[in-house]
């Protein structure tokens, strides 16, 4: 397929008769994966203009704030990917350049495509990490496999998530519903906002999260209130071979969600932004919901990550071993239902289905 433009940035799309993806030349975020039927892309547009993160210049661009994050919120857009931390940089690595969630998520990729296949390629020069994606349409199922490679003479410890979030029209307040393979649970260590209305580092199991106020809330259902805002870890349940999340649209009777081997990624986090943050470029007109697949469960510096080690016994971080290719696989899907599915299923020979 030839580079085309994706809301005035350089992207590429490959489709087939029931999905289109589109992924973003600069950031190489997976922008959108249209559902053809309904017209819906389930993933986040910001709602203030997006540019070339090559082209943001803190002087010219005080519209995205002023800190660590204001280059990729300049060009962030759905399915974000955090590498090789996952949160904020020390101030030592932001003064060196390197942005919230690092390069990977502004970093230009090389993209070429053909047909239903896409590969995504490129290399992080602040962190010496080769990275490729390969995405394949299979019908309504979206195929993705990465490799990373460190080029470097040592081991690394390195967070690696999988930032994706939902927006409008998908995503609607006390409508849209969620499902994940969760099982222990904990809110942040510290308040998310203004909004947070959760019991700060409160532990829970899925999906009651305790509230600050009292009582609990329930995360299977998008909140309803005017503004609120939050984070809540959870550890993919330890029996399962994969996980998933799924979420589904009363409106659109369309269910979206992704599934992946858990021993690659054994946790899920869950942010919310519901017109909270009033900061530029936020200015408390934006609805999201990220659902954060990754080998670390927590957003935090890289030194907050290897001294927290392990939550509920389970790794915080991912070893890349010297001069080593490591690969993962995952999937996304979409589907018409009239009700929420409760499973998203990766079953033998490769077919993943929404099950009741």
């Amino acid at each position: 397929m030839a580079e085309t433009r994706y809301r005035g940035r350089r992207a590429t799309s490959i489709e087939n008769g029931i999905l289109r993806v589109t992924v973003l030349h600069e950031g190489g975020h997976i922008a959108e994966i249209l559902d053809k039927r309904s017209g819906v892309n389930p993933l986040w547009t910001p709602p203030w203009p997006s540019i070339e993160p090559s082209t943001y210049d803190p002087r010219k661009h005080p519209e995205y704030g002023a800190d660590s994050e204001s280059k990729l919120l300049s060009g962030i857009m759905g399915h974000n990917l955090c590498l090789d931390i996952f949160g904020a940089p020390s101030p030592e690595e932001a003064a060196a350049g390197l942005t919230v969630h690092g390069e990977a998520s502004v970093a230009t990729y090389d993209i070429s495509a053909s047909d239903s296949e896409l590969t995504a390629r490129a290399h992080f020069s602040q962190s010496q990490l080769r990275f490729e994606r390969k995405i394949r349409l299979a019908n309504a199922i979206v195929e993705i496999a990465e490799t990373l490679e460190n080029e470097t003479a040592t081991d690394r410890p390195i967070a690696w998530t999988q930032h994706v979030t939902l927006g409008p029209p998908f995503l609607e307040r006390g409508a849209t519903q969620f499902r994940a393979s969760a099982t222990k649970s904990k809110v942040s260590e510290t308040a998310f906002g203004k909004d947070d209305y959760m019991k700060v580092g409160a532990q829970f199991d899925w999906p009651m999260v305790p509230r600050a106020d009292g009582g609990s809330a329930d995360l299977r259902v998008y909140n309803n209130a005017a503004a609120s805002g939050g984070f809540t870890t959870h550890m993919m349940d330890p029996h399962r071979e994969t996980a998933y999340f799924l979420a589904w649209s009363p409106a659109n009777r369309l269910a979206f969600g992704y599934v992946w081997r858990r021993a690659d990624f054994p946790w899920l986090g869950i942010w919310e932004e519901n017109h909270s943050r009033t900061g530029a470029p936020w200015n408390g007109r934006t609805l999201t919901r990220g659902m954060e697949f990754g080998a670390s469960p927590i957003p935090e510096t890289r030194r907050q990550m290897i001294a927290r080690g392990t939550l509920f016994s389970m790794p915080a971080f991912r070893w890349i071993p010297a001069r080593t290719r490591v690969e993962t696989q995952y999937r996304a899907a979409a589907a018409h239902a009239d009700a929420i599915p409760e499973t998203l299923a990766w079953v033998p020979g490769g077919e993943v289905r929404f099950e009741p």
